[in-house]
């Protein structure tokens, strides 16, 4: 399976998002009477106000922003064994959220010959990329920009519609293949529906990065796991340190694995 595609060819991603304010109270007028609307539709008992609800708004891309993308590409080291490499883009600021990761792909991933790999990432992460880069007023890198693409042109890896084989009827969660493919996770404090409050609340940002890295590196081992390969050991999951960064964030080891 996928034996066509070239694994160094491929950018593993994540993101993380939350809703754009902490607080309900403090969304503008304008914006809650959208969110009102869209929560009518999406209420499921009477108690489902949209006060109530708000705390879902982050998975909506019209009413929430990205705090963290994480990355990771696969890289051979000395000993010919596989690794991973991971660096993440994350703060406050969205602009500078996607700034530096906007220039990773237009420098290093825009000559079409390579993919984006996520899990769900059809149906969130790479739309959800797509409407916040439009919002923040950037232009899309060329691996984002989808339209009037032919389904084949289109440069995204999505493991869950992999899993599906043209079934449509569930989702698979990561954890889910995770397990059943015996794939080592770490035991986490935390899941997807802790990130907003982590964030608001406990100001966990880091914590939301290092969760975040681990889902990147989930989703690599599962699709070497598709492939019938082996996983990446624990000693060749490489965090880049500060030197090894230019001065756009962006790994210099990314020019060599592109070549």
């Amino acid at each position: 399976m996928l034996d066509h595609i070239n694994l160094g060819k491929i950018l593993f991603l994540d993101i993380e998002t939350v809703p754009a304010c902490k607080e309900y109270e403090e969304v503008d007028e304008e914006s809650r009477s959208f969110w009102e609307r869209k929560a009518s539709f999406l209420a499921k008992a009477e108690t489902d106000t949209a006060e109530v609800l708000y705390e879902r708004a982050g998975i909506y891309a019209e009413f929430g922003k990205i705090i963290c993308i994480s990355v990771g590409y696969l890289v051979s080291t000395e000993g010919s064994e596989r690794a991973l490499r991971l660096k993440s883009f994350y703060g406050d600021d969205e602009k500078k959220v996607l700034e530096p990761f906007i220039a990773l792909l237009n420098k290093y991933y825009s000559d079409g010959m390579h993919l984006l790999c996520a899990h769900n990432g059809k149906e969130f992460d790479f739309p959800y990329l797509a409407r916040r880069i439009l919002i923040n007023g950037f232009s899309l890198p060329s691996m984002l920009d989808i339209a009037g693409k032919k389904p084949w042109e289109v440069e995204h890896l999505d493991t869950m519609v992999l899993w599906k084989f043209g079934d449509f009827k569930n989702y698979t969660s990561l954890a889910l293949l995770a397990h059943v493919f015996k794939i080592p996770t770490p035991k986490d404090d935390m899941d997807g529906s802790d990130v907003a409050r982590v964030y608001w609340e406990e100001n966990g940002l880091e914590r939301i990065m290092e969760y975040c890295q681990k889902d990147v590196l989930t989703i690599a081992q599962l699709l070497l796991k598709f492939r019938g390969e082996p996983l990446i050991k624990q000693e060749n999951i490489i965090l880049p340190e500060a030197k090894e960064m230019d001065e756009g964030g962006l790994s210099k080891d990314l020019s060599a694995n592109n070549n």
